[in-house]
């Protein structure tokens, strides 16, 4: 997820989300109950994700869903079930596990026999929780991005040092000079510049941009 920002103390450093979709199903009183999770970037990607759920299993009785962003958005629904019984239920969920940039669908189809408001809320909960975890959490870290241009005489000093702080080269080009564009830890951004000026003798230019992403952690297991 690549986006801008003024300065990036508010920002933080690591989130936690899910790797990739993932289905659990969860039965209760001859009700079943259908929990997808998938990670997301923005509402318009959920609400494409929604209309196709609803689309494949339309002879479902409701598709309750949650999900909650890297931006600070939640949008919740219980479609038809009592209020506050689904989709707030599906938002604990994906809190208790401090994931962001995630959204959990659950779908039901009615068994017959009503629940009662606190075991159909304990069922949407169990439902959501069971399907995250058995996804694939992972950790992602915070890069942003620099844009650097230095002479050909220092490239093998230029990768060593970028390699040194776990930097990640996303794209370069070599006209009279070799320039890239660098995506670092906010953490190991001054090292990184102060190591590079210092290997160049000074005559490396750099740009620091208020680009950030955040990227996969090497220490995911």
């Amino acid at each position: 997820m690549h986006f801008t920002a003024l300065s990036s103390k508010s920002i933080p450093k690591q989130i936690k989300t899910i790797l990739e979709f993932n289905e659990k199903i969860y039965k209760e009183k001859n009700s079943e109950f259908i929990a997808q999770a998938y990670p997301v970037e923005s509402i318009e990607q959920s609400d494409e994700i929604l209309g196709k759920v609803r689309k494949k299993y339309f002879d479902a009785t409701h598709h309750c869903y949650a999900l909650k962003l890297l931006t600070g958005e939640t949008k919740s629904s219980d479609d038809g079930e009592p209020k506050g019984s689904a989709g707030l239920r599906i938002i604990n969920a994906i809190e208790h596990f401090d994931l962001l940039n995630v959204m959990v669908i659950v779908i039901r189809y009615f068994g017959g026999t009503k629940l009662g408001i606190c075991p159909l809320g304990k069922a949407y909960y169990q439902s959501a929780f069971n399907v995250i975890k058995n996804s694939k959490i992972i950790k992602m870290k915070l890069y942003q991005q620099i844009s650097v241009q230095i002479e050909f005489n220092y490239i093998s000093q230029f990768h060593r040092i970028v390699n040194n702080f776990e930097g990640i080269i996303d794209n370069s080009e070599y006209s009279e000079s070799a320039k890239f564009l660098l995506s670092v830890s906010p953490d190991n951004k001054d090292s990184l510049i102060n190591d590079l000026i210092n290997a160049t003798n000074s005559s490396i230019k750099y740009h620091c941009t208020n680009s950030f992403s955040y990227l996969k952690s090497l220490n995911n297991t």
